[in-house]
């Protein structure tokens, strides 16, 4: 009787053993699969399992996010100051319809007139301008200008770097900035009205300089900023011929003859202008020779 007892102790306690061991398989199972939909569902992310059994509760996963980088702005101050100059010279079919075209042109591209000239000859009509455009549209402009039907005669660009100019002014801005602080230290400092007025002499001068720097600076910085078209354009009237044609060898050899005609007429006009003097000296010479024939006729008597 007691061996049947305890082999039915035995018998539960191995069941109720496997009982556990299967739940406990099938929970860990059950995890496994929870971690691998997680993870298919972030394929290019790796998160710690820790991290995934502590938020297993939640119904959402965020993914984590990477700091944003702003881009890197630079100092308006390390920006190369280089103006840029234009001198274009034009022929155009017709001188007002070209005009109307080029204050379309300069309003388009955000520039301005600075000056402005209108010659009338016999032989052209002719426009000269000076345009300040900002130096990003300055290329843009300069293709712009030469229309249809516009001859070219001179195109030329020049540019010149102010960096270290602008660079070493504001240097010596600064510097003057500094010693002024120091004489106004002194000025209060000053014991009688002769110290005072040769401080207030000192920070005047110092002012002056500072504010010339400044002008200089302000005025490299806008030309810097606008670029400099120096436009010219006309309109010929009939048999005119451009400055830049070059006569063939007959026309050449006829001006370089007329040219000696009239050379040779000037300077024999320019003689004849100096008659009252020609004539004294002949009587001069005159005279000369007639007291040297009288004197050995005088010796002789």
């Amino acid at each position: 009787m007691k061996a049947k007892q305890f082999l039915a102790t035995l018998l539960l306690i191995s069941i109720f053993i496997s009982c556990n061991k299967k739940n406990n398989e099938k929970a860990l199972a059950d995890g496994n699969a929870t971690q691998d939909m997680l993870l298919q569902t972030i394929p290019d992310k790796q998160i710690p399992l820790g991290s995934l059994q502590t938020q297993s509760t939640d119904s959402t996963v965020q993914e984590p996010t990477e700091p944003q980088q702003n881009p890197a702005v630079p100092n308006p101050d390390w920006e190369k100051k280089i103006i840029k100059t234009a001198t274009l010279k034009l022929e155009v079919p017709d001188l007002k319809l070209y005009n109307e075209s080029v204050h379309k042109t300069i309003k388009q591209y955000g520039g301005y007139i600075s000056q402005e000239e209108q010659n009338l000859t016999d032989e052209k009509s002719e426009t000269v301008m000076s345009i300040k455009v900002p130096v990003a549209q300055f290329e843009s402009m300069m293709d712009e200008l030469p229309a249809k039907d516009v001859k070219i005669l001179e195109r030329k660009i020049t540019t010149d770097d102010v960096t270290g100019e602008v660079v070493d002014i504001k240097s010596r801005l600064e510097a003057k900035k500094e010693m002024r602080l120091k004489y106004l230290d002194f000025l209060k400092q000053s014991k009688n009205m002769k110290e005072v007025l040769e401080v207030q002499e000192e920070i005047n001068g110092i002012q002056e300089e500072i504010e010339s720097a400044a002008s200089r600076v302000n005025y490299l910085s806008h030309q810097a900023a606008f670029s400099t078209i120096n436009l010219t354009f006309y309109q010929p009237v009939a048999g005119f011929k451009p400055t830049d044609s070059k006569p063939n060898f007959f026309t050449r050899l006829t001006a370089a003859f007329k040219s000696g005609v009239d050379w040779f007429a000037e300077l024999f006009i320019g003689l004849m202008s100096l008659w009252p003097f020609i004539l004294i000296l002949i009587i001069a010479v005159i005279l000369f020779k007639r007291s040297k024939l009288m004197k050995p006729v005088k010796q002789n008597v």
